[in-house]
C-alpha cells in the first residue's frame, strides 16, 4: 500500500501525522510520501518538497512564489501519474491541492480531500473546482456535510482530532508546572502566529498592546510560544525595536500547553483559535493581510460568513472578539483584553458552557474515523473495479 499525502501548513501537518498513525494500524506495511512537515515526517512520511514554502497567507502574497509552487505541483502530478499511488489525500491547502486532486482523480487514482475549505464562509467559487475532482471530502465540522450535499459532493463528517486530544477539562495548574511557570498570578498567552507573514502583520500591534498592559497590570505574566527558530528570531527583532524592556517568557513550541496554562489568550486567527476554544479560555483573535489582498476580497465580495473565527462560526455567536484589519490596533487589543478580564462570572460561565458543548460535538475519534473512511473507499473501489473486469 502506497499512500500520497500533501499538507501545506502546521495545522495540516498535525492532522496528517495523526491520520498516518491510524492508517498504519489498518495497513501495517503502507509507505507514505508527499509534502510533509516535521510531524508527518516523524510519523513516517517522506517529504518531496519543503512544506514551509506552501505556508503563505493572503492573495497577493502568493505571487512571488507562484512559479515555484506551480512547478512543484506539476512535478508531483507527473510523478504520481507515472507511478500512481493507491490513494491520494490532500490535507487542507485548497489552493494547492484542489487542482492536483482533480488531475489525479481524472486519472483514476482514489482521491480524498481532508479538511473542507471554508467555502461556506468565503470564495465559494472554489466549489466549481471540487465537482468531479475527488472521491470523498472528509469534514471536521458536522454542518459542512449538508452544505456539500447541496452541491453533489460526497462528504463525511469525522470530527476534529484536536477535540480528541485536548482533555475536556484542561488543567491549568499541571500545564503551569510542565512549563515551570508560577502557580498563582494572571497569565496572558500570546500567539502571534506560525507564519512569517503573521509575524510581519501582527507583532507590532501585539507588542505595543503588551507594553500598555504591562504598565497597567505589572503583575501579569506574558507567555509567548514560538513555533521555530526562524519565527523566534523574527519576533525577537520586533521586540527589540518596539518593546525592548517588556518582560516576557518565550517558549519553544508547546502552544497548546501554554494556552492551557493561561487565564486569557491573545492570538492570530486560525486553527489556534479552535484550540483556544477546546482548552476553554477567553480569547481575543486578530488577523491582518496586505491592503491589496483585502481590497480584492472586498471588491469581489468573497466573504459570505457572518464571523471570521471558527468558534464564532460554529456556535453562530460572537464569543471571541475579532480584531480584523483596521480594527487591529493597540488600543482595541488592550480594550478587549481588559473587557474579558473584568467580565462577570455569569458571562464567563456562559461562554465556557458553549465552548464545552462544541468540544463534545467535535470529539469523534477523528483520525481513526478518517482512516476507516479511507479504507472503506478503497474497498468499494476495489469491488467496483473487480465487477467491471468480470463484466
Amino acid at each position: 500500500m502506497r499512500i500520497a499525502l500533501l499538507a501545506g501548513e502546521t495545522s495540516g501537518d498535525v492532522l496528517g501525522a495523526r491520520l498516518i498513525k491510524s492508517l498504519s494500524k489498518i495497513y501495517p506495511d503502507a509507505v507514505f510520501e508527499g509534502i510533509a512537515g516535521q510531524e508527518m515526517q516523524s510519523a513516517g512520511c517522506q517529504s518531496l518538497f519543503p512544506m514551509e514554502r506552501l505556508s503563505i497567507m493572503g492573495i497577493i502574497e502568493v505571487a512571488p512564489r507562484y512559479l515555484e509552487l506551480r512547478n512543484a505541483r506539476n512535478k508531483l502530478i507527473q510523478r504520481w501519474l507515472d507511478d500512481p499511488p493507491d490513494l491520494f489525500v490532500g490535507i487542507d491547502a485548497p489552493d494547492f491541492n484542489l487542482y492536483l486532486e482533480k488531475k489525479l482523480y481524472q486519472a483514476g487514482i482514489p482521491t480524498v480531500h481532508y479538511v473542507s475549505p471554508n467555502v461556506w464562509a468565503w470564495r465559494q467559487g472554489r466549489l466549481k473546482k471540487m465537482i468531479n475532482a475527488m472521491d470523498l471530502m472528509l469534514t471536521l465540522f458536522p454542518f459542512e456535510v449538508d452544505f456539500y450535499k447541496k452541491h453533489a459532493i460526497r462528504a463525511q463528517f469525522v470530527g476534529h482530532p484536536l477535540a480528541d486530544e485536548i482533555p475536556l477539562d484542561a488543567d491549568k495548574q499541571s500545564a503551569r508546572e510542565k512549563l515551570g511557570l508560577v502557580r498563582d498570578g494572571h497569565i496572558l498567552a500570546v500567539l502571534p502566529g506560525s507564519r512569517m507573514g503573521e509575524i510581519k502583520h501582527l507583532a507590532d500591534d501585539f507588542l505595543k498592546a503588551l507594553n500598555t498592559l504591562h504598565q497597567k497590570h505589572p503583575d501579569w505574566l506574558f507567555v509567548i510560544p514560538l513555533v521555530n527558530d526562524a519565527i523566534r528570531r523574527a519576533f525577537t527583532q520586533y521586540k527589540q525595536r518596539i518593546a525592548p524592556d517588556l518582560p516576557v517568557t518565550l517558549v519553544e513550541g508547546q502552544s497548546r500547553i501554554v494556552m492551557q496554562a493561561s487565564d486569557q489568550i491573545l492570538l492570530a486567527s486560525g486553527t489556534a483559535v479552535l484550540e483556544g476554544m477546546l482548552v476553554n479560555r477567553p480569547m481575543v483573535a486578530a488577523y491582518r493581510i496586505s491592503a491589496l489582498s483585502v481590497a480584492i476580497i472586498r471588491f469581489f465580495r468573497m466573504i459570505k460568513s457572518k464571523y471570521f473565527t471558527l468558534p464564532n462560526n460554529l456556535l453562530n455567536e460572537y464569543l471571541v472578539p475579532e480584531l480584523i484589519q483596521e480594527q487591529l490596533t493597540e488600543k482595541n487589543i488592550v480594550s478587549e483584553i481588559e473587557k474579558q478580564f473584568n467580565e462577570t462570572q455569569q458571562q464567563r460561565a456562559y461562554r465556557e458552557t458553549r465552548f464545552d458543548e462544541m468540544h463534545h460535538q467535535l470529539r469523534q475519534n477523528a483520525s481513526e474515523k478518517a482512516a476507516i473512511a479511507l479504507r472503506d473507499l478503497l474497498e468499494t473501489k476495489r469491488k467496483t473495479n473487480k465487477r467491471e473486469q468480470q463484466g
